[in-house]
């Protein structure tokens, strides 16, 4: 009987251990949305803005570069083609990198006194600890607009948190944001 009780204690430490990680876990946050009154099995060509909005001061940056790149597998796999003339959809990009703040406050108990009394000393106050990271948040947007009616169709949201690790190799980055985006899409990849 005590065995079991053990088991259980531990599978119950394990099971919350495993939460917790997963809880912290810094994957990016995908967001899509779609008129879902769009029949997108009609579309069969598709290009990009000129300049795209992630371009500088007439040149195309490397980011527009990768992100063009990637988006172009992307709509490939899915049988559409890229065309210079008269595309069916259009496609754009955003994106932007801000530099925010997280303040955490937990509760810590009086330096220690009474640590062997836990129990007993509870009620008494505690004094709260706080702690201000900073850290950057980048944020992708893709939009696809159906170019005949200059209607967005489509639009793709990847957030991400960016450390400078992250920023020293930007290009897988990009790339898996935007396979991430598009596993959303409404057309499925074809099978080769």
């Amino acid at each position: 009987m005590h065995t079991r009780s053990v088991h259980r204690l531990f599978r119950g430490i394990s099971l919350i251990g495993i939460l917790a990680m997963t809880g912290c876990a810094s994957g990016p946050t995908i967001r899509t949305s779609f008129d879902q009154s769009i029949d997108f099995t009609r579309f069969r060509t598709f290009g990009f803005f000129e300049p795209l909005a992630t371009d500088r001061d007439g040149y195309q940056s490397l980011i527009s570069q990768q992100l063009v790149a990637a988006t172009e597998r992307e709509l490939v796999a899915r049988g559409l083609q890229r065309t210079a003339t008269n595309p069916d959809l259009l496609i754009n990009f955003a994106a932007n990198l801000d530099q925010r703040l997280r303040v955490t406050q937990t509760a810590s108990p009086m330096g220690g006194f009474g640590s062997h009394r836990r129990g007993f000393y509870n009620t008494w106050p505690r004094y709260q600890q706080t702690q201000v990271r900073q850290y950057t948040k980048g944020s992708l947007t893709i939009d696809v607009v159906d170019a005949a009616r200059r209607q967005l169709v489509w639009e793709g949201l990847v957030l991400h948190r960016i450390t400078q690790r992250t920023m020293d190799n930007i290009s897988p980055v990009i790339d898996s944001a935007v396979t991430d985006a598009f596993a959303d899409f409404p057309l499925r990849p074809r099978k080769p």
